[in-house]
C-alpha cells in the first residue's frame, strides 16, 4: 500500500540514487528506525520514496503518507493525523483505552474506543494524545510512516514527531524529509535528534546529479541515447543537476530530440530560449518577494550580472550604501536564494534561479542596471570582452555590442578557441543594425576561422543566410560561398551539394586565386563521393600548376595550403610522384597559419597511408601532425587525425579499448562525416571480427554505404567488403554477392584501385561460392592490370591473396599455397597482422588438403592470434577447424584456473549475452555446441552475481 504516493517525474528509471535507496531500504526493515532525508527542492526525495515504497524490504509495511504545507492551517499534529486517515483494516479486536483520544481527530476509523474525558490539563491531554498515537501505530504491525517537507511542519506535529523517534513502536520505521536550506540551524524538528536505545537511524543527503547523472536523465525521459556530452554539461549547468528542473526543462524544449544532440555552442541557445518551469519560478519567486526591498536589490543585481561576483560590485550594480548592501546579502544567503559559490563570490545556485530572478525585473530598471554593469567592468584590466558585450546588447547598446562582440571574437581566434569566435561572430552577425562594411568585414572574419573549427550545422546556417543578405558585398560573396562548400563537405548528405557550391565559388574566384585554389583543392580530393577518377586529376593537375606558381612567386604559405590537399590526394590513387612532393615540403614553418597547414599536410597524407597501405608511415606522419595541430590550435585537424589514428590501429593490430575510442570520438565529433563514417567502418569491422553481426551492420549502415554520391569513396568500398564478409560467415553467399557488386560498380565507377584491398579478397571469395569462378578469375585479370603500376601496398598483397583464393577453388593446391604465403609476408610486412592471420588460416587449409599433417597445429597458433588481437569469431573458427581435423588437443596441465574472473570464452560469452544474442546464435559465432554454451552462460551469470540476461545487459 502506498496511499497516494505520486512521483511528478516520468522518467522510467531512477537515476543517480542507487546507494541512496539501498541505504533507506535496509534501514527501514529494521525497525524501529529512523530515516531522515535532505535535499533541496527539485532535487528528488519525493521520487526517492516513491521507490522505496515499492522495495521488497518495505512490502510488509503499511505506508504512511503525510505532507506538510507551506501554508499552515491553524491545526496541530495536522500532518501525523493526516497521514493516519489513510489508515485501513484497523484490527477489529480490542485496541488499547488510550487510542480512543484519537477518535475526534479521526472520525472516519470507526473502530476506536470511546474518547476518554478530558484530564483538565492541556499538557496531560497532549501527552496522552501522543501515546495514543504511538499505540495506534504499534497495534497496525509494520509501518512505514513517511512525513514529507518538515520544513513546513507545525510546531505540534514537532513535538510529536519527536516523541515517536524518542520512543518508537517496534515496528515504525519513521521517515523524515525535509530541504535543510530552511530550517533553522539545519534541526528540522528544533532541536537536535538522538536514536533512541535499539532502534537504527541513517541520514541521507541527496545531492543533485553530476553531469553524467543529467545525461542519464535525459536520454531516459527521451528513451534515447544519444544526448551529447555538451548538451548535458549545459544543462547541468543551468539546473544544477537537479531532476525537476531537468525534466521541466527537456519538457520544455520545442524539438528535444534534436536538441539533445546539439554541441555547445547550439545547446547554451536552445536552452536560453526555454522560459523557467513555472514551479519553480514560482519558488523562487516566493522567496525573492519574502526579501527586505534591500536584499531584493543586491538579488537583482546579481540576477543582472549572471555570474558569480563580489560584494563590492554588487553594491554598485545595486545602487545601496556599502553597510546596507552588506545586510542585504547576508539576508539572501540566509533564504538561500544567493550562495556563496566561491570565497567571497555570491551568485545563484543554478541558471533557472538567476533567470527567474531576472524576468521580475521591468524594462527600464533591467536597461539601467546593464548599463551600471557596463561603465564598471569596461575598465577592468583585462576587461571581459564577452561579458560587455552581452550588457551591451541588453541595455540597448548595438554599437558597443558589436565593439566588445568582435573584439572578443579577435581575443578567442587569437588564443584558438575557434568553437568561441565561432560563435561570438554569428551573434554579431545576427545583430539588426548592421552596416554593410560591418557585414564584410564580419563575414570574411567567419569565413577565416570557420574551417578550422568544429562547429558544423549552425555556420552552414550563418553562410547560407549570408549569400541572402544584400549587404554582404559581391566581392565576398564568392569566398562566402567556398566556405560553405568547405563546411557542406563535412556534413552528412550535403557532398553533392558542397561540389555545387565551390564550382560556383571558384567561377566567382577568378580574381582571387589564392582562394579559387583552395576549392580546386577540395575539387580533386578523390575520396568524395562517387565522381569519377578522371575529373579529379584534371583538378588535381590545375592544383599543380597553382603551386608551382605560388612556389616561383616565393608565397610559401599559399604553395604548402595547397600542398596539403594535392600531395594527399595524388597518394590516395597510388601515385608514386607524391612521395617527391612531400619531400619538397618544408620541415619549419614562420606562422601559425603555415603551421596549420603544416599540420594538414602531414596528417593527409597519414590518412592516405593508412588507406594505401603505408601503415608505419602512417603512424610517423599522424604522430608529427597532430602534435603541430595541437601546438598551433585547429581542432578540425585534430579531429580527422584521431579517426585516422583509430583507423591505423585498426590496420595494425592495436584493437585494445579501439572501440570504446571510435564511440566516443563519435560523440565528440558526431557532425563531421569524414570522422563519423571512417569511425562507424571500424566499429563494423571490429563488430563483424567478434560475430556481432547486428551491431556490425549498424556500424556499416552508419558509413552511408547506400548513399555514395553523398559519402567518403574507401570508407563506403571498404564497408561493402565488411558486409559481404559477415554475409559470408553466416552462409549468405547470394546477398554477399549482390553486396560485392554494388561495390565493385563504385570501385569501377570511381576508377580508384588503390582502395581495392578491403574488397577484391572477399569478392574473389564470394564469386567462388556462388558458382561464378569464370567472374573471379575475370575480376582477378582486371585488378592486376588496374594495380600494376601503382604504390598500393595493401592493395598488392590482396591481389596475391585473391590469386590463392582463385587457385584454391580450382583446386591448384601448389599455386595457392604460394599465393597465400606470399600474401601473409606482405601482410606481416605493411604490418598488417589481422590480415596475415587470415591469409595463414587460408594457406594451412591448402597445406591441410595437400595432407600436410602438420597444418593442423597452426590452427590452433592462430586461435591465439586471433584471440589477441580480440577477433572472437575468427578465434573460434580456427579452433573448430583444428578438431575438424581429429586432432587430439595437447594437455594443458598445470593451466591457470580462473575462479571468480571470467575465462575469455566466458568473455565472450558474456559479451554476446549482454548484446542480446541467443544460445543458438552465441553457438553458431563461436562453433560451439549449444550445450557447451549453456554451461558457459550458467558460469556467467554465476561469476558475475546476476540472476539474468538481462541484469547482465544492464549491469553492463
Amino acid at each position: 500500500m502506498t496511499n497516494g504516493i505520486v512521483c511528478r517525474t516520468s522518467s522510467p528509471v531512477l537515476i543517480g540514487r542507487a546507494a541512496e535507496l539501498r541505504a533507506l531500504a535496509r534501514a527501514a526493515a529494521a525497525p524501529p528506525a529512523v530515516l531522515m532525508l535532505e535535499g533541496e527542492a527539485g532535487v528528488g526525495k519525493t521520487r526517492l520514496v516513491s521507490e522505496l515504497v515499492t522495495r521488497p524490504e518495505t512490502a510488509r509495511h503499511r505506508v504512511l503518507l503525510g505532507c506538510c504545507q507551506p501554508l499552515r492551517e491553524p491545526f496541530p499534529y495536522g500532518v501525523v493525523i493526516e497521514a493516519l486517515r489513510g489508515v485501513d483494516g484497523v484490527p477489529a479486536g480490542p485496541l488499547s483505552p488510550l487510542t480512543g483520544a484519537l477518535a475526534p481527530y479521526l472520525p472516519e476509523l470507526t473502530h476506536l474506543p470511546e474518547p476518554p474525558p478530558p484530564l483538565g490539563d492541556p499538557r496531560a491531554d497532549r501527552h496522552r494524545l501522543f501515546r495514543a498515537v504511538r499505540a495506534l501505530l504499534d497495534a497496525l504491525g509494520p509501518v512505514l510512516l513517511v512525513v514529507e517537507d518538515v520544513h513546513w511542519a507545525d510546531d505540534g506535529s514537532r513535538h510529536l514527531l519527536r516523541f515517536l523517534m524518542g520512543d518508537p513502536p517496534p515496528g515504525l520505521s519513521l521517515l523524515l524529509s525535509y530541504r535543510g536550506e530552511e530550517v533553522p540551524g539545519g534541526l528540522p524538528l528544533g532541536s537536535a535528534y538522538r536514536p533512541a536505545p535499539g532502534s537504527a537511524s541513517v541520514f541521507v543527503r541527496l545531492a543533485p546529479l553530476d553531469r553524467d547523472g543529467v545525461r542519464q536523465l535525459t536520454g531516459a525521459l527521451l528513451g534515447t541515447p544519444a544526448v551529447s556530452a555538451e548538451f548535458a554539461a549545459r544543462l547541468h549547468e543551468r539546473t544544477a543537476g537537479l531532476p525537476f528542473a531537468v525534466e521541466e526543462t527537456v519538457h520544455a524544449l520545442r524539438d528535444p530530440e534534436g536538441a539533445v544532440q546539439a554541441d555547445g555552442a547550439a545547446a547554451r541557445r536552445l536552452l536560453d530560449a526555454v522560459e523557467v518551469p513555472s514551479l519553480l519560478r514560482d519558488t523562487i519567486v516566493e522567496r525573492l518577494t519574502a526579501l527586505p526591498l534591500a536584499a531584493r536589490r543586491i538579488t537583482e543585481a546579481a540576477a543582472v550580472l549572471a555570474e558569480p561576483a563580489p560584494l563590492d560590485l554588487l553594491t554598485k550594480i545595486s545602487g545601496l550604501a556599502p553597510a546596507r548592501a552588506r545586510h542585504a546579502l547576508v539576508r539572501a544567503l540566509d533564504r538561500a536564494i544567493l550562495v556563496e559559490t566561491a570565497d567571497c563570490h555570491y551568485g545563484f545556485r543554478h541558471t533557472l534561479a538567476q533567470q527567474a530572478v531576472y524576468d521580475t525585473l521591468a524594462g527600464p530598471d533591467r536597461q539601467e542596471l546593464h548599463r551600471r554593469a557596463v561603465r564598471l567592468l569596461r575598465d577592468r584590466d583585462p576587461a571581459p570582452l564577452v561579458r560587455l558585450a552581452e550588457h551591451c546588447r541588453k541595455a540597448g547598446d548595438p554599437a558597443g555590442a558589436l565593439r566588445y562582440g568582435e573584439a572578443a571574437a579577435d581575443q578567442a581566434g587569437a588564443m584558438g578557441d575557434l568553437a568561441a569566435a565561432i560563435d561570438l561572430l554569428r551573434t554579431a552577425l545576427a545583430g539588426q543594425d548592421l552596416t554593410p562594411s560591418d557585414v564584410d568585414r564580419l563575414a570574411v572574419k567567419l569565413s577565416t576561422v570557420a574551417c578550422n573549427g568544429l562547429s558544423q550545422r549552425d555556420v552552414v546556417t550563418t553562410l547560407e543566410r549570408l549569400l541572402s543578405d544584400e549587404r554582404l558585398s559581391g566581392r565576398l560573396s564568392g569566398e562566402v560561398r567556398l566556405t560553405l562548400g568547405l563546411m557542406l563537405i563535412r556534413q552528412a548528405g550535403s557532398l553533392e551539394a558542397a561540389r555545387v557550391e565551390i564550382e560556383l565559388a571558384i567561377a566567382a574566384l577568378g580574381d582571387r586565386p589564392a582562394l579559387a585554389g583552395r576549392g580546386m583543392a577540395v575539387l580533386a580530393q578523390p575520396w568524395v563521393s562517387d565522381t569519377p577518377l578522371a575529373e579529379h586529376r584534371r583538378w588535381m593537375d590545375r592544383v599543380d600548376e597553382l603551386i608551382a606558381a605560388a612556389s616561383s612567386a616565393g608565397d610559401h604559405g599559399r604553395a604548402l595550403t595547397l600542398m596539403a590537399n594535392n600531395v594527399a590526394s595524388r597518394l590516395h590513387t597510388g601515385d608514386a610522384h607524391a612521395w617527391a612532393m612531400l619531400a619538397a615540403a618544408p620541415v619549419r614553418v614562420g606562422t601559425a597559419e603555415e603551421q596549420r597547414q603544416l599540420a594538414r599536410l602531414h596528417c593527409n597524407v597519414a590518412d592516405a597511408c593508412s588507406w594505401i597501405g603505408h601503415h608505419q608511415r602512417a603512424e610517423r606522419l599522424l604522430r608529427s601532425g597532430m602534435r603541430l595541430a595541437a601546438d598551433c590550435g585547429a581542432p578540425y585537424v585534430v579531429g580527422t587525425a584521431r579517426s585516422t589514428g583509430v583507423h591505423t590501429d585498426w590496420l595494425t593490430g592495436n584493437w585494445a579499448g579501439l572501440d570504446e575510442r571510435a564511440e566516443a570520438l563519435i560523440e565528440e565529433y558526431r557532425d563531421l562525416l569524414p570522422v563519423t563514417s571512417e569511425l562507424s567502418l571500424i566499429l563494423g569491422l571490429l563488430s563483424a571480427a567478434r560475430g556481432a553481426w547486428d551491431r556490425a551492420a549498424e556500424h556499416f549502415a552508419a558509413t552511408a554505404v547506400d548513399q555514395p554520391g553523398n559519402a567518403f569513396t574507401p570508407v563506403v568500398i571498404a564497408a561493402h567488403g565488411g558486409i559481404a564478409a559477415m554475409l559470408l560467415a553466416q552462409d549468405s553467399v547470394e546477398t554477399a554477392v549482390t553486396q560485392v557488386d554494388r561495390g565493385l560498380e563504385l570501385l569501377r565507377t570511381k576508377g580508384v584501385w588503390a582502395w581495392a584491398g578491403d574488397l577484391l579478397p572477399v569478392a574473389a571469395d564470394a564469386y567462388c561460392l556462388g558458382g561464378r569462378a569464370n567472374a573471379a578469375r575475370a575480376l582477378l585479370g582486371e585488378f592486376e592490370r588496374e594495380i600494376s603500376t601503382l604504390d598500393a601496398p595493401m592493395a598488392h598483397a590482396a591481389l596475391a591473396a585473391c590469386r590463392g583464393i582463385v587457385a584454391a577453388h580450382h583446386g591448384e593446391l601448389p599455386d595457392a599455397v604460394k599465393s597465400f604465403d606470399d600474401a601473409r609476408g606482405q601482410y606481416e610486412r605493411l604490418p598488417a597482422p589481422y590480415h596475415a592471420a587470415l591469409a595463414s588460416e587460408r594457406l594451412a587449409h591448402c597445406r591441410l588438403r595437400q595432407g600436410d599433417p602438420a597444418a593442423a597445429a597452426t590452427f590452433t597458433e592462430l586461435a591465439e592470434v586471433f584471440d589477441g588481437l580480440g577477433a572472437a569469431r575468427d578465434a573460434a573458427r580456427c579452433r573448430h577447424a583444428y578438431r575438424s581435423t581429429g586432432a587430439v588437443t595437447p594437455s594443458r596441465r598445470g593451466r591457470r584456473g580462473y575462479g571468480d574472473e571470467l575465462s575469455p570464452r566466458e568473455r565472450d560469452v558474456a559479451r554476446l549475452l549482454a548484446e542480446g544474442h541467443t544460445n543458438r546464435e552465441i553457438a553458431e559465432v563461436l562453433f560451439l555446441s549449444r550445450r557447451t554454451v549453456e554451461q558457459h552462460v550458467a558460469s556467467v551469470l554465476r561469476k558475475l552475481k546476476v540472476r539474468s540476461r538481462g541484469e547482465l545487459a544492464a549491469s553492463r
